[in-house]
């Protein structure tokens, strides 16, 4: 399906910045509407990629980290399974305290890289006038990972106008699944998303007038429950960090891309600006863990999540390891001067 390029209004200011050794990229697929800034911006890297260049397995060994911790490779995923069912109920408290508010603007603007409403009005416009009745398979699919919550998913539901759409019949053109592997992070999405919507308007189920616009699937990054070749868009938001192996998730979300389709990541990164650095960690380190002491009694969840930002890669490896992984025209953009970053790659048409 080829659909015609929309430009949007440039977006762009103090929470935005682009990584700078850099040459123009092209987008490649039927779901690559441009981000919110000139096609000047959209860069990607040009560093010659040697083995020599190519960091090293993520997991090498029986042990990696938790944290400052090191536990055996089995043993982390309950760990971070653990922590996530405590904080279950104030997930969206948390992310408060860990990003100052700021990470609601971070995730905006995600979704406004992906150019989803151009897309959504694109893909109905197509279905108006050239769908048939038997053919009720997604024409737009959209995979968010490690997104239990639904914060990220309820706003690609909204920005494609699912809830519109819902007022009529029949199965929606766009679908929008959350994966996670923790099922109590689904269960509070899956409540979230009932108050907001309605029982039987959007959420995949039994009832029949639904448009299954949304679902909400449990299951590990790192070997997806969907078949190859299923998804346009794969968004994961401050969730890859917490991966036993970040390799093997970022190959399956090769794996579950269509060709031409597009993965976004948003997650902490690292501040190049030495000051800076220095007073994000001493907030991090002294004012988050105890804040979140405070109001959720949970003091020991939050030091995990500090460390573990400090312990992920840096906004240049991860952009390496999604080459190596097999991501082509893989770009990363800075937010709030590097305390966060999204880094963006396509799955290559052919692998030929």
């Amino acid at each position: 399906m080829t659909l015609s390029r929309v430009r949007l209004p440039n977006i762009s200011g103090i929470f935005t910045r682009r990584s700078s050794a850099a040459v123009t990229a092209e987008d490649t697929s039927f779901a690559s509407a441009p981000s919110p800034r000139n096609s000047s911006d959209k860069t990607r890297s040009n560093e010659v990629d040697t083995p020599h260049s190519r960091p090293s397995a993520y997991v090498s060994g029986p042990v990696t980290h938790f944290g400052y911790a090191d536990v055996s490779v089995s043993e982390k995923e309950t760990k971070v399974r653990e922590v996530f069912e405590s904080v279950a109920e104030s997930y969206d408290v948390m992310n408060d305290l860990m990003s100052a508010g700021l990470h609601r603007l971070w995730k905006d603007e995600l979704i406004a890289m992906t150019g989803i409403s151009a897309m959504a009005n694109a893909v109905r416009r197509r279905a108006g006038t050239s769908r048939t009745i038997m053919d009720d398979r997604p024409l737009l699919s959209i995979l968010d990972v490690a997104g239990g919550t639904g914060d990220v998913a309820f706003r690609f539901v909204d920005a494609a106008g699912c809830p519109e759409r819902a007022l009529s019949s029949g199965r929606d053109e766009i679908s929008v699944t959350v994966c996670d592997i923790n099922k109590e992070m689904l269960k509070v999405g899956e409540q979230r998303a009932r108050g907001r919507y309605g029982d039987g308007t959007l959420l995949v189920g039994n009832d029949k007038d639904s448009t299954q616009a949304l679902q909400f699937v449990q299951g590990n990054a790192q070997c997806l429950p969907f078949a190859d070749d299923s998804f346009d868009i794969y968004t994961i938001a401050f969730g890859l960090r917490n991966v036993t192996d970040v390799d093997m998730a970022l190959r399956d979300a090769v794996r579950v891309l269509k060709p031409g389709g597009r993965f976004l990541c948003l997650e902490f990164s690292k501040l190049p600006n030495p000051l800076l650095s220095a007073l994000y960690d001493s907030y991090s380190f002294n004012v988050i863990p105890t804040i979140g002491e405070i109001v959720t009694h949970d003091r020991g969840s939050y030091q995990y999540l500090v460390e573990s930002i400090r312990k992920f890669c840096d906004q240049g490896e991860l952009k390496k390891r999604m080459e190596t992984a097999g991501f082509a025209n893989v770009t990363y953009t800075n937010m709030t001067g590097g305390v966060v970053a999204v880094h963006s790659g396509w799955k290559p048409l052919s692998t030929a």
